[in-house]
């Protein structure tokens, strides 16, 4: 570790530029000449707000030519080349055009500059940055308190990721709006949407309960994704990498601009391919996106559909802890086509009336069709299994079999979600909103190769379950300033209908109905010290339902409940030309949370379990310094304890073969306090980026992740080791006969090539000596690998 720290702390010296001290002063106003606080000015690389008065001033710039940007919800985008000079001054005139504004369509889920919540934005060039191939988790690693990792160990294909410690079962997810987490899992499955990011403006990642409004609750993050906002101009992209492990990502884009100073509409294709770090963990992923929309002055109404369409050799029950060492790609599964496929299209519509400049409806409607299965060999199973009868041939009994199965999921999620947003004056708005969604889904089996049949046919389903899942929420959000002081209050109510019945893939009856009423509120203040600062403080309770396999892997005796939390989040935010300061401290705490136990089922899902009382508590830093025109430094670190008050474990006691000895009663350990699994303590990154002439730019990007423990003991023998590891960017950008942009992009990840592991999962129970007897199995991450990006805009 000295090593690397050496390498990453000697960046620091590395020799800097002085260039001439500029001050620009821009002025932003409408046609009344009246200010416009509260816009996004961007000027070589620097985004800041105008304040009250529409003013911002701009220092420490070079003497050269670059592109003013300015933003406002309501105006059209305003673009100019400027030459920067000593004490410049410049006046911009914003004219209304509500046509440019993607943002209304997650105004009612975002997070604002003066919001009292934690969050942090990645905008569309921070994200063409790193949008090299792979999903989506991979791209926000470098964000406070996240923890991302991959099956097939290079970000392609299946990942996860985790935000204090919560995965991806804890994270709500919206697209513009409307939710992405699957009704029953709750988790988002970014392999369904290859490349989503290449058609995205931008995401916000709000931590602790946040200010979401649609879909399951949030115990842990929000992300709120923005995909790509309307550009009046024509324009063509083609977006090339290749990499290591054969690793191949090709993507077309075009898009009309406006037509008719109306209508627009835009495209995408796009294939991902991989072998995969680990041995046969392959990705052939597919997708498209295309979008169509009417822009008018009062009235605008916008169609989308996009859809994935994924296959993906299975690697999810990672490498036994005795083979990391000598085979630490190793892949259990050998059977050809030991395959996940899925593919899931999305349909969404859009409409916003624009009844004043203080008045906005926003309507969407949304229908999410997915279907595919997983197929899998089996070597020897029992008939008993599948509801077959033996096959007796004279004295010879046949009573299990070889086969080929394919466990299927085919389902359907729709609704509706809508807001309306209210300027009541200068000082006071209001939001009104609510969703109402519908999911239907069927989960089933089918043998579709066995070397004795028995009595099956072809297309029989050994197993059949299916669900239905209504969701109602409706929500008012009240936001006020009184001088210095911003206050807003968020009101939601929350409606479960959950029920599914039949027979589960092990053929137990598995019959559930529960419904559930929350009721989540949130209030917060935020203290404006400068146009460049503030000071939060904030409190919400949240609740949130089990999900699927929460009710299928309980004991009828013991239903898991759904759980509560108290989220408290406190912070200072200091942005200007020089400095962008976020810290934080938060405390989350939690009644019968539903915490991984360390074992995972047959699919690579995890098993959860209630626990009464618990907490995460913890201090974050968000941090960037322009050194200079050519240095910039990004840090980020988040410091927690998360904890588990009196957890009891159960342990089921074995014999010397590691099967269970019936009838023996569970063994109970006892635990005053214990740390909560997959919860890290310590997660830091920190990046250089280096720029010596203007169209070149080397990064070094670094990430510590400390000790996980597998389960909710402590114990040294299951955690997962702490990791330090290193990436380096290096991209140049220019423009070449006439093609708009060209960006030429290289990544080289983990360049000190570390054996290290992201997560994992064990298996305990107790031998009637009392000893202690476990699995453990992890899923290792690439060494030193390369990604090579082309990306041409003509």
């Amino acid at each position: 570790m000295s090593k690397h720290g050496l390498v990453t702390i000697a960046f620091c010296f590395i020799a800097l530029c002085t260039f001439a001290q500029n001050r620009l002063t821009v002025t932003v106003q409408d046609l009344d000449q009246k200010p416009v606080a509260g816009a996004t000015v961007e000027l070589s690389g620097t985004v800041k707000s105008t304040d009250d008065s529409g003013k911002i001033t701009f220092t420490d710039l070079r003497v050269d030519n670059t592109k003013l940007t300015v933003r406002h919800l309501g105006y059209a985008t305003y673009q100019k080349s400027v030459t920067l000079q000593p004490d410049g001054q410049l006046i911009v005139t914003l004219q209304q055009d509500y046509r440019i504004t993607g943002e209304v369509f997650v105004m009612a889920t975002r997070a604002t500059e003066n919001s009292a919540t934690t969050y942090k934005n990645l905008s569309k060039e921070d994200l063409q940055r790193t949008n090299l191939g792979q999903d989506i988790p991979f791209l926000l690693d470098q964000t406070p308190s996240v923890v991302v990792g991959s099956d097939a160990g290079a970000g392609i294909g299946y990942t996860n990721m985790t935000i204090r410690g919560s995965n991806s079962q804890r994270i709500n997810v919206t697209l513009n709006g409307i939710p992405l987490n699957d009704a029953e899992s709750m988790g988002s499955f970014f392999v369904n949407l290859p490349d989503f990011a290449s058609s995205t403006e931008s995401i916000q990642i709000q931590r602790g309960i946040g200010t979401s409004t649609n879909g399951p609750g949030a115990f842990g993050a929000s992300l709120n994704i923005q995909s790509d906002a309307l550009e009046s101009d024509p324009y063509a992209e083609l977006n090339n990498t290749f990499g290591s492990f054969n690793t191949w990502k090709n993507t077309v884009k075009v898009g009309s601009g406006l037509i008719q100073d109306k209508f627009a509409f835009n495209t995408r294709l796009s294939r991902i391919s991989s072998d995969g770090y680990i041995d046969r963990a392959s990705s052939d992923l597919k997708s498209f996106y295309f979008d169509a929309g009417y822009y008018g002055k009062k009235h605008q109404l916008k169609a989308t559909i996009f859809s994935g369409r994924e296959k993906t050799y299975q690697a999810w029950d990672g490498v036994p802890e005795e083979l990391l060492e000598t085979n630490r790609r190793y892949n259990g599964f050998t059977y050809d086509n030991q395959t996940d496929n899925y593919t899931q299209t999305h349909h969404h519509l859009h409409y916003n009336y624009f009844a004043s400049d203080r008045t906005t409806l926003n309507v969407a409607l949304h229908y999410t069709r997915g279907k595919g299965y997983y197929e899998e060999y089996r070597a020897k199973d029992p008939f008993a299994d599948y509801g077959l009868t033996p096959i007796v041939l004279g004295s010879t009994v046949i009573d299990s079999t070889e086969l080929i199965r394919q466990r299927w999921l085919d389902n359907h999620f729709y609704g509706t979600v809508f807001s309306l947003n209210h300027q009541i004056n200068d000082k006071h708005s209001l939001i009104l909103g609510g969703a109402a969604n519908q999911y239907v889904g069927d989960h089933f089996g089918q043998i579709v190769w066995a070397q004795y049949p028995s009595n099956s046919a072809h297309g029989d389903r050994y197993y059949f379950n299916d669900a239905k899942k209504n969701d109602v929420n409706f929500y008012g959000k009240w936001n006020g300033r009184f001088g210095a002081f911003n206050l807003y209050t968020d009101l939601q109510y929350r409606y479960v209908d959950y029920t599914f019945e039949g027979y589960d893939h092990n053929q137990q009856l598995a019959d559930i109905n529960v419904k559930h009423h929350f009721f989540n509120p949130k209030l917060g203040v935020t203290y404006v010290l400068s146009p460049n600062s503030n000071l939060y403080t904030s409190y919400a309770f949240g609740n949130k339902e089990p999900v699927r396999d929460d009710y299928v892997a309980s004991s009828a005796n013991a239903r898991p409940k759904a759980e509560k939390m108290h989220n408290i989040e406190a912070g200072y935010r200091l942005r200007n030309d020089r400095f962008n300061i976020g810290a934080n401290v938060y405390g989350m705490f939690y009644k019968d949370q539903l915490i991984l136990t360390g074992e995972i089922n047959d699919v690579g899902g995890s098993i959860r379990e209630n626990v009464p009382d618990s907490y995460r508590i913890g201090l974050e830093l968000d941090a960037a310094w322009k050194i200079s025109q050519q240095l910039v430094w990004k840090a980020t670190a988040g410091l927690s304890e998360n904890k588990i008050k009196n957890y009891t474990e159960y342990l089921v006691v074995w014999d010397e073969n590691w099967n269970p000895i019936p009838d023996a009663p569970q063994v109970m350990q006892q635990y005053a306090s214990t740390n909560i699994s997959f919860s890290p303590s310590v997660i830091l990154s920190n990046e250089f980026s280096y720029s010596p002439i203007k169209p070149f730019e080397l990064s070094l990007a670094s990430k510590y992740v400390s000790r996980q423990y597998l389960d909710n003991t402590s114990a040294l023998a299951r955690s997962v080791n702490p990791f330090f590891v290193n990436n380096v960017r290096l991209r140049y950008g220019f423009s070449l006969w006439g093609i708009q942009h060209v960006d030429a992009n290289l990544a080289i990840n983990n360049i000190f090539d570390e054996k290290y592991e992201s997560h994992g999962y064990t298996y305990s129970g107790i031998a009637q000596d009392g000893t202690r007897m476990f699995g453990n199995a992890y899923y290792p991450q690439a060494g030193t690998n390369f990604l090579l990006g082309l990306n041409i805009r003509f």
